[in-house]
């Protein structure tokens, strides 16, 4: 999954000479967080809903109504904003984007072409989204888990199974990281099958393999 099919294109971004008042309105009016700062069309930083509450003066300030306007017209954007953002390029993978987000801890990222464009943002709610159209989960149907040993043809041996009883996968997805040593962790989504087919097919599986978990009608409970 590519970062350019998941993001979102149509940014609202503001001049590095804009005002912080207009900022603060800005993100009010259109209900963002955060909003990246051009120059020339190029990206130059990214400022937060936090950076500017942190610009602003405080309520204890002896600045009355009027000084206070003329403040925050005054300060630009280009003296709080965050320079030289992290970014990533439209062509990474939605993976590597929630990987920078999460180790970086932040919620966003600006998207820019090699010459720094700015052509897009992905945030935690679009990798989010990715990830739920990957498990297949709002086709419905049933998943099952299993413990598998890690080697070759193991998966398909299930897949296998699993398509001699009438079973349309929609989505496989495999782990190590919580698997026992020598083992992997498999997740795979089957379309919905008569209550009949289905039970013998858990029967034969439960047979043959380590199955953690059926888990059916996921959606009822969300």
């Amino acid at each position: 999954m590519l970062v350019r099919d998941w993001m979102s294109s149509d940014v609202i971004t503001i001049d590095e000479n804009t005002s912080m008042m207009k900022a603060l309105h800005i993100m009010k009016e259109n209900r963002i967080r955060r909003l990246p700062v051009t120059a020339r069309g190029a990206l130059v930083g990214i400022i937060s809903d936090r950076d500017l509450k942190e610009a602003s003066p405080s309520k204890a300030t002896t600045l009355d109504v009027h000084e206070l306007y003329y403040l925050l017209a005054e300060i630009k954007v280009k003296e709080i904003m965050t320079k030289n953002p992290i970014t990533i390029q439209p062509e990474e993978t939605v993976e590597r984007a929630a990987v920078i987000m999460l180790e970086h801890k932040v919620s966003g990222l600006p998207v820019v072409t090699p010459q720094n464009e700015l052509v897009g943002v992905i945030t935690q709610s679009d990798v989010f989204r990715a990830f739920v159209n990957i498990t297949g989960i709002y086709k419905g149907g049933v998943q099952f888990a299993f413990s598998l040993e890690d080697r070759p043809g193991s998966i398909k041996e299930v897949a296998d199974t699993m398509r001699e009883h009438g079973g349309r996968i929609v989505s496989i997805l495999s782990s190590t990281d919580m698997a026992q040593e020598g083992s992997r962790n498999v997740y795979i989504r089957i379309r919905d099958l008569a209550p009949e087919a289905l039970e013998k097919l858990e029967k034969e599986l439960r047979q043959k393999y380590q199955v953690l978990y059926v888990a059916k009608d996921i959606l009822k409970t969300l």
